[in-house]
């Protein structure tokens, strides 16, 4: 509301004080590091870019405060715990160390100052002329906690010259409101019955539980996090930003491949373009290098997710499927029609196993239950059937050619009839207010991807 009353001059740095206000809200203690680091790097690249000779040494300058930022708050614990536990197995005192506390949302802010920094060093785009429209950039509210990775190139002539208009606001709006609704009417319910079982002492499950339970955790997270995208591309919207696109119903992939072209795909256009590319690519004289190239990138997508075996394990198993993929898989599920959405659905349900537990042995445990366990009749809570169907019938829908048309017309659609707008503010406002009532009735339930 502030923000669409103020000049419009006043408008950049009203966004920008609510969203240090935002994160401050969650994570106090870091909102000093993060502006201190971030004003470092807008005079280094700044500095990079006027330089007459050795750029590069400014972009390493930027690249190892931002990597040195993510690898002490997200990996210190996990490299510190893995040296002592080896000390432990040799007999050795163990280093004393104090835990160090996870900034929320570091991963997007490494991300979004690496781009930065490198787009202006490949002559991409200008750098920014104020320090706060760079801080607007880096820290805007609406997508810094859990993205989408906002490239500065597609956001550059927003960030200052941006036109407003009142479309713009009403699309956000419908935007903003069916991300809350597959939060808070889809994610949080399917959310609770995985909880109770995925987190359940291992033995006091049986394989109709355990299948009940990665079945609720994969719409979980893909309702959580497309429903944060969402509502993030929606309140940008509605201040004039157009975020990119991070979902394209990813569950009715036919193959892993596809997959990643329709799951987060600003991450994967990420390891894309700054890492896959750089490190050669499909362009390489000895061919077994793409796979190698697939593997690293999969290694390191699943380890910054989170400092953990399992992520890791999960990078690996994706890197697995994609280079199968190249080697023979591809081929065949070509050839097998509408089951190779099946199988894939299925690879890709396993992998949310790797993905939800941390502890490999209760991992491993899991797998067995799935696989070897006994089965007995299925109890749920009363919340878990209705929208688990919602779920089903909203993650496939794309395929019939209704359900298309459906899609874009909530998605992609641009210019709206009076009437259609009238119609659409009254149904997803009524929306908005369902899913407000369930917010306020309920305790706090955060986002899945604000921890990465």
């Amino acid at each position: 509301m502030c923000y669409h009353l103020v000049p419009r001059v006043a408008k950049n740095y009203t966004i920008l004080l609510f969203s240090l206000f935002f994160y401050a809200w969650g994570a106090m203690d870091f909102v000093g590091i993060l502006l201190v680091a971030s004003v470092a790097n807008f005079y280094i690249v700044r500095s990079m870019h006027t330089a007459a000779s050795h750029q590069k040494r400014y972009l390493f300058a930027s690249t190892v405060l931002n990597l040195g930022l993510l690898l002490y708050f997200k990996y210190a614990n996990f490299f510190v715990g893995n040296f002592n536990a080896a000390l432990k197995s040799m007999g050795v005192e163990e280093v004393s160390w104090t835990s160090v506390a996870l900034p929320i949302g570091i991963s997007f802010y490494t991300f979004q100052t690496i781009t930065y920094a490198v787009d202006v060093y490949r002559k991409e785009n200008e750098p920014l002329q104020k320090l706060t429209d760079y801080l607007l950039y880096i820290l805007s509210f609406p997508q810094m906690i859990a993205g989408p990775i906002v490239r500065y190139g597609t956001v550059a002539k927003d960030i200052t010259g941006r036109k407003e208009v009142i479309d713009d606001k009403l699309l956000g709006f419908y935007r903003f409101s069916i991300g809350l609704a597959k939060k808070v009417l889809i994610a949080n319910y399917l959310g609770k019955q995985a909880d109770l079982i995925m987190d359940a002492d291992i033995h006091c499950i049986d394989g109709s539980q355990a299948w009940i339970g990665i079945l609720a955790y994969t719409f979980q997270i893909y309702f959580d996090f497309a429903g944060y995208s969402d509502m993030a591309i929606g309140m940008g919207r509605m201040i004039g930003f157009k975020f990119p696109e991070n979902f394209d119903s990813p569950y009715t992939s036919r193959s892993i491949t596809e997959f990643w072209r329709r799951w987060h795909i600003t991450l994967g256009n990420f390891m894309r373009d700054y890492l896959y590319i750089p490190l050669g690519g499909n362009k390489n004289q000895w061919k077994n290098r793409v796979y190698v190239n697939l593997t690293v990138v999969f290694l390191i997508s699943g380890f910054w997710h989170g400092a953990s075996w399992n992520f890791v394990l999960w990078g690996a198993f994706h890197g697995l499927f994609l280079v199968l993929d190249r080697l023979f898989l591809k081929k065949f599920l070509d050839k097998i029609g509408p089951f190779a959405i099946v199988l894939t659905f299925f690879v890709v349900m396993m992998g949310w196993v790797f993905f939800r537990i941390e502890n490999v042995d209760h991992l491993i445990a899991y797998f067995g239950k799935l696989f070897a366990g006994s089965w007995s009749e299925i109890h749920v809570i009363s919340q878990f059937w209705l929208p688990l169907i919602v779920a089903v019938i909203f993650s496939f829908i794309t395929l019939f050619g209704f359900g298309k048309k459906l899609g874009h017309y909530f998605f992609k659609k641009e210019q709206f009839s009076i009437v259609e707008h009238g119609a659409l503010t009254l149904s997803l406002g009524l929306l908005f207010y369902l899913s407000v009532s369930v917010v306020i009735s309920s305790g706090f339930n955060p986002f899945i991807y604000y921890r990465f």
